[in-house]
């Protein structure tokens, strides 16, 4: 059991555990409904008749969606990617109290709530207010499965694809896209909170890049992470290039 006085991130993962929980739950009453329909236990309502169709042709029925994380993922897919973001939950519920040095971000209902977490702590530790706080993004070299320790301050996140453009881990910056490939997997990055102050609204040599959950962008969007690049921002901007979280089949 976690005590009263809880950490701002325990909070973001005893969140994602009752959507979870809610989302499971709907999950499995459907599909114990259809069963017995299919027994003759139950009458075959229209819902029952739209869950069967879904699944027919590999759309996630509606009544789940509705209580899920925004997907343009097929059923399959999408079932592969639940199972990991229950892994993910299932570190935490093991351990609530052990802080990930790792998490991944695009497993997460609401990444918006982790991101929150980073400030919240920062402004606890160093007495500052809140609202004067953003999140700052520095890309590291490595990937998910080479991190070992904690970073000095913030949080380790991974799990953005580029869009539009790549990340070139071999100068450590945005370039421009290889032939025939949609999306650039981009290593860990080490998020943490910065002051917002005149000297950092306009940084030489950085995009100011927005960040999506789907493909779909609209009101997908989570923040703006700052990445280095040679090339002048209106570039990228020009191009459309973006973040993007939930990507199929690219680091799920």
């Amino acid at each position: 059991k976690l005590g009263e006085e809880r950490d701002p991130f325990q909070n973001v993962f005893l969140q994602e555990c009752e959507y979870m929980s809610v989302l499971i739950e709907e999950i499995l009453k459907s599909l114990a409904d259809l069963d017995l329909a299919f027994k003759g236990e139950l009458t075959m309502t229209d819902q029952m008749e739209d869950l069967m169709d879904a699944i027919f042709l590999d759309r996630v029925p509606a009544k789940w969606a509705k209580l899920a994380f925004p997907s343009s993922r097929g059923l399959t897919s999408w079932l592969i990617n639940l199972k990991h973001r229950l892994d993910q939950l299932n570190i935490f519920r093991d351990d609530p109290s052990t802080q990930m040095k790792m998490v991944f971000l695009n497993r997460l209902k609401n990444p918006q709530s982790f991101l929150t977490a980073v400030r919240q702590k920062s402004s606890r530790d160093n007495d500052l207010e809140l609202d004067k706080l953003y999140i700052q993004t520095e890309v590291t070299k490595k990937m998910h499965n080479e991190i070992e320790g904690f970073p000095r301050d913030g949080a380790y996140v991974f799990g953005f694809h580029v869009e539009g453009a790549r990340w070139d881990a071999g100068v450590n910056q945005l370039e421009e896209s290889e032939p025939k490939k949609q999306f650039s997997v981009v290593p860990v990055i080490n998020v943490k909170a910065g002051l917002v102050s005149k000297d950092n609204k306009e940084e030489k040599g950085i995009y100011k890049r927005p960040t999506y959950m789907t493909v779909a962008r609209g009101n997908t969007y989570v923040f703006e992470a700052q990445l280095k690049t040679k090339h002048p921002p209106q570039r990228w901007i020009m191009a459309g290039v973006a973040m993007i979280l939930d990507v199929e089949g690219v680091a799920d």
